[in-house]
């Protein structure tokens, strides 16, 4: 069996299709819509994740994928009331499957415009409800509700991509890949993310607490489909941050810090009260967002920008505010698909509340970055774990 698809990545990649090299039954089924090559690389990649997250949380979960890494991804954590603010679904009644989904997609809002989404459960008519007003290229899920059915048929004018994978499809174990005509072959990264991976304590404070345990899941787990070098800020059963492909790890911790403050910064009480205008579209919500929080906020409000999206032009965040609201964070777990080489990325994880860590371990520097840690009252396993993706 196969699937034909428009093109490939390009439109110039020309023909395209999906199909399975043994003649098997393809375990996807698409009940909407027309999803293409990037949106089945993004679907296939993110279902395994979510469905990861549920077997080791034991949580329902929900992943934003976008090019072939995730944007958020979490577990059904109930949202605070700022929080839900923060993720514009305030007004709404949120089942566990919809929460995640909510704590996905609002990990990087901006990020997160155009996903291809992931569920590990059947879709209900609350998530889907969730779904339906966000700007989404598709989703997959084992099944759903014939509510939530009939909701996302009806989305982008009856276009939206929807998706059923068979839950009980199990891969073979050899996987392979062609670049440039040559074919590369290996075998299917099947490595278990559990608890058994945080027992091997590095420094002086030698516990995780049960929450950080989850989190750390969470993290270690949505690195194992991030594209390399890749580091994860995890916080209340969801990413808040990731940083993906960078060539050098301290870019990715810095990437993921910066967007994990951004999300703290977003429940700040005078994020929550901007004077939106009252017809502004979603996305442009998200996008004013992040310039009011950007360093020259206050220049482009004094030219005049917030005539377009506030009734009012609000006052800027100064830096000295921001600092503030950042200093009390903490908490944070953060995971790292391969080792840390050089202490700076404590340090720059300390800057974003990071109080556990799980990484590989095996740096020649381990104990440069075990030393900044115990500076910091940072507690730090070694997973053993390489977790690069590619």
């Amino acid at each position: 069996m196969e699937l034909m698809l428009k093109y490939g990545c390009n439109p110039n990649q020309k023909p395209s299709r999906i199909f399975r090299k043994d003649g098997g039954e393809l375990p996807v089924t698409v009940l909407n819509g027309t999803p293409g090559y990037i949106n089945f690389l993004d679907a296939l990649n993110s279902w395994q994740l979510v469905k990861e997250l549920k077997a080791a949380t034991g949580l329902p979960a929900a992943a934003s994928f976008k090019h072939v890494s995730p944007a958020g991804a979490a577990v059904a954590v109930p949202l605070s009331e700022e929080l839900k603010k923060s993720c514009f679904v305030d007004d709404l009644e949120l089942s566990p499957l919809a929460s995640a989904y909510a704590r996905a997609r609002g990990a990087d809002r901006m990020s997160s415009y155009g996903d291809w989404i992931a569920l590990s459960d059947e879709c209900d008519e609350q998530t889907a409800r969730l779904i339906f007003r966000e700007v989404s290229d598709g989703i997959i899920a084992p099944g759903y509700s014939a509510k939530a059915l009939e909701i996302l048929k009806s989305k982008r004018k009856g276009k939206y991509s929807v998706v059923q994978i068979d839950a009980s499809y199990a891969p073979v174990p050899i996987e392979h890949k062609d670049v440039f005509g040559i074919t590369f072959e290996q075998g299917r990264n099947e490595a278990v993310i559990d608890e058994s991976l945080l027992t091997h304590f590095v420094t002086d404070i030698s516990s995780f607490s049960e929450e950080a345990k989850r989190d750390l899941l969470v993290a270690l787990i949505t690195l194992k489909y991030t594209q390399s070098n890749s580091v994860c800020y995890a916080k209340d059963g969801q990413a808040i941050g990731v940083g993906a492909g960078q060539q050098s790890r301290i870019h990715c911790t810095r990437l993921a810090g910066n967007k994990a403050d951004l999300w703290h910064l977003r429940q700040h009480p005078r994020v929550l009260e901007l004077p939106f205008l009252p017809d502004i579209r979603r996305p442009d919500r998200d996008n004013t967002i992040d310039v009011y929080l950007s360093d020259d906020a206050e220049d482009v409000l004094a030219d005049g920008m917030w005539q377009q999206f506030f009734t009012r032009c609000p006052e800027s965040l100064s830096r000295e505010e921001k600092r503030q609201w950042l200093s009390q964070v903490t908490g944070v777990s953060l995971g790292s698909d391969a080792f840390f080489p050089f202490g700076d990325n404590i340090e720059r994880a300390h800057r974003s509340g990071v109080s556990y860590i799980a990484q590989p371990g095996g740096s020649i520097r381990d104990d440069h970055v075990i030393l900044t840690c115990n500076k910091y009252g940072i507690s730090m396993a070694f997973t053993g774990l390489r977790l690069f993706h590619h």
